[in-house]
């Protein structure tokens, strides 16, 4: 799966791309991520990407001409244009439900925000998906667009070293929380691991991590 990422601060990435899982499916070739720094497209010799608001206010806000050109260039990058994603506190809401959907799709091109936001000419034109990751506000979608990657790669095959791993995550059913887990030693500071996961007894097991999950679920829901 290919990610194109959009922003003002590339390097933001750096470390973000070279660890983990994430860089283990980029050495596998299962993931590719090419990130593209919107000022390459600005118009004047200083690279100006942003300007005060029409109507005054504070802050500035990105303009339409760099973003749009960048968001064109790079969509001709590849045989495929791919879905574009705004990430943007005014969007819809991440949930695994479109994490799925998200995963379906060949490539995604991630465009990060800053400042006061973006022109609103830009969404007109490029009509994105717009997503934000929760009722609150980052300094940049760079974040954002991090948890995209790191929620839609889970989803590819061969990303995780044991498909099962997802297949218990938390929310692969809507409103359901993953069971406790436990590992060595059984005793720590008094608790003990719960005696029924050290019996073998798969059925058993089975069995009590579905009540747990059930009973985690609920009690969130209260």
């Amino acid at each position: 799966m290919r990610f194109d990422v959009l922003t003002l601060f590339p390097d933001i990435f750096a470390s973000y791309t070279g660890q983990s899982l994430l860089k283990l499916a980029i050495q596998a070739g299962l993931v590719q991520i090419n990130l593209w720094n919107i000022r390459d497209w600005t118009a004047d010799k200083h690279h100006r990407v942003d300007d005060r608001p029409y109507g005054g206010g504070p802050g500035m806000v990105m303009m339409a001409q760099p973003v749009i050109d960048a968001v064109d260039a790079v969509q001709m990058k590849a045989e495929t244009p791919g879905r574009l994603v705004m990430m943007t506190p005014t969007g819809r809401r991440l949930t695994q439900r479109v994490v799925e959907e998200l995963a379906t799709e060949p490539r995604l091109l991630l465009l990060c925000g800053r400042y006061e936001g973006f022109d609103d000419r830009i969404r007109q034109i490029l009509q994105p998906t717009e997503l934000s990751v929760g009722d609150f506000v980052c300094n940049g979608g760079e974040v954002p667009a991090m948890v995209v990657i790191d929620t839609v790669i889970r989803l590819i095959p061969g990303v995780l070293g044991d498909e099962q791993s997802a297949a218990d995550d938390s929310h692969n059913e809507t409103g359901r929380l993953e069971f406790p887990q436990y590992t060595r030693p059984r005793n720590f500071r008094g608790l003990d691991v719960p005696e029924v996961l050290l019996g073998g007894n798969h059925q058993a097991i089975a069995k009590w991590r579905d009540e747990q999950s059930r009973q985690r679920s609920h009690e969130e829901t209260k």
